[in-house]
């Protein structure tokens, strides 16, 4: 009988909403097609790509599995036949990268936890692979990527997830812990933008 793990499911979504996260920011930009799919691309596969290579996973989890490559295709072009139903760009793109920052820290996690690194390196690891995706679209378009802000809640909200995701661990389900990591990064993200906080100044 198919079934599908629940990581499984976490990286396709995250997969998902960075490749939209991608292709909103190039539709800005008024990129032509290919232009488009290819920064979906980038975003969607940017920070796991680091993340493989610094593990020594090689080749990088895209290029074994065709998967990845066509849901990427597949949402890439959804979101451009869809595109007149975000009502703002700006602010659905700044949705989806909150949710695919939560989804890919967590990932980014467990393929650290699975291979036995320290818990402060598997945090370190999440925030790569969530964070650098969006750092090279955000290059691309000539944009001063989010991390870079030195009083934006970004990195931060994965690493304080991330940090909840370990501690929680020998306390809960797997299950659990991915699901509140997720929900607490993405929405310390979100809650960030909306009230407008920020880091103090040192």
């Amino acid at each position: 009988m198919f079934s599908v793990s629940y990581t499984a499911v976490i990286e396709i979504l995250g997969i998902i909403t960075f490749t939209v996260s991608g292709t909103l920011a190039a539709m800005e930009k008024k990129l032509d097609l290919f232009g488009i799919l290819i920064i979906g691309f980038i975003t969607a596969t940017g920070g796991g790509t680091i993340r493989d290579v610094l593990i020594g996973s090689t080749p990088v989890a895209w290029m074994r599995d065709m998967t990845t490559i066509l849901v990427i295709l597949g949402t890439g072009i959804l979101s451009i036949l869809f595109r007149k139903s975000f009502k703002s760009l700006q602010r659905t793109l700044l949705v989806f990268d909150a949710l695919g920052l939560g989804l890919f820290t967590v990932i980014g996690m467990n393929k650290g936890l699975a291979i036995g690194l320290h818990p402060g390196i598997c945090v370190a690891l999440g925030t790569i692979t969530a964070c650098f995706g969006g750092v090279l679209r955000d290059l691309l378009l000539n944009h001063i990527p989010a991390l870079f802000h030195t009083k934006e809640i970004y990195a931060t909200a994965c690493i304080v997830g991330g940090s909840v995701y370990v501690l929680s661990l020998p306390y809960t389900d797997q299950r659990w812990s991915e699901s509140i990591a997720i929900f607490l990064i993405s929405g310390l993200r979100l809650l960030a933008l909306k009230l407008n906080w920020r880091l103090p100044n040192m």
